[in-house]
């Protein structure tokens, strides 16, 4: 019996110099996709992801277009040279946006601009070393929230990214970051690390950026998706296009609630996941906390289609 597919879509943190060039060189449609990137955008995103450099391809407003371009024309290489087409998907924070281009929610052309604009709009919401995040390991989600209310004493810290198997990243002001990193110690977390990252992502300190990702969604034509995906806000997928626009807002303000979101593609009968996108972030969450649900790199066409044809 051939298997139920859900495609992941990765977010910030799995870029990589050089993402994307072999799929370029493979694939006619994937050259498409990078073209329409560069002419939207009106820069050489495609030489971005093959040559960087890191610093560069690092900066938010880069990364966030790039990954969606990497993922979108890989999604569309898998269609067009395998034939698998998703039965559902979902995208972790900025994926997200991949996840609703691959079910024709949003045109790839729109996306690409909304997401370079989500990205400047996101690293300038809080002017750098105001903010900061910190991944906690080995405390469940109510000892998390209880670490971050105690720590923030009139500061802001909440969690930001509940990724499951024991792994939650908080965000917040960087003092109450540190005091609750501190204090997860001290509850009895495994470990509790400060991230390397530009801004405090998925918090209250991001609402000027969730008001200007507002402005910049009001003209886009966003249509029902073709199958189920699964909202970061919501943990559950997408009822209609109505929602989707206040729900993409909310996302920037809101913990990405991922491991509830694998919950919801089990319920959705999935049976197998193919990363669709660089790095193996996704994967690594899915064999940890749904080991039930087999995973592939998009980027492995041999993988991939001896995982659609699995019951």
């Amino acid at each position: 019996m051939a298997a139920t597919l859900a495609f992941l879509f990765p977010g910030q943190g799995s870029q990589a110099v050089g993402m994307g060039r072999d799929l370029y060189a493979a694939s006619a449609v994937a050259r498409a996709t990078f073209a329409e990137a560069d002419e939207v955008l009106g820069f050489a995103l495609s030489r971005l992801c093959f040559d960087g450099p890191l610093e560069d391809l690092t900066l938010t407003a880069n990364t966030q277009p790039a990954l969606l371009t990497v993922s979108t024309a890989l999604a569309r290489a898998l269609s067009a040279e395998t034939g698998v087409q998703p039965a559902c998907a979902a995208g972790h924070s900025l994926g997200e946006f991949s996840a609703l281009v691959a079910a024709g929610a949003i045109s790839f052309g729109d996306a690409v601009r909304v997401v370079r604009e989500r990205g400047r709009a996101m690293q300038e919401a809080v002017p750098t070393g105001i903010g900061a995040m910190a991944a906690i390991l080995g405390l469940d989600a109510s000892a998390v929230e209880a670490v971050c209310r105690d720590a923030a004493e009139g500061d802001i810290v909440s969690p930001a990214n509940l990724n499951g198997a024991g792994q939650i990243v908080i965000a917040g002001h960087k003092q109450a970051v540190e005091r609750a990193v501190a204090l997860a110690k001290a509850r009895g977390a495994k470990r509790a690390i400060p991230l390397a990252v530009s801004a405090p992502f998925h918090c209250a300190l991001m609402a000027p950026a969730a008001e200007r990702l507002r402005a910049v969604l009001e003209p886009v034509t966003i249509c029902a998706p073709a199958f189920p995906v699964i909202s970061n806000v919501e943990a559950q997928a997408y009822r209609g296009a109505a929602g989707i626009k206040e729900l993409l807002v909310r996302q920037v303000v809101s913990p990405v609630r991922w491991e509830e979101t694998v919950a919801a593609l089990a319920q959705l009968g999935c049976t197998a996941a193919i990363e669709v996108g660089p790095g193996q972030v996704l994967s690594g969450l899915m064999k940890r906390s749904a080991p039930a649900i087999r995973c592939a790199s998009g980027f492995d066409f041999a993988s991939v289609g001896a995982l659609r044809g699995e019951g």
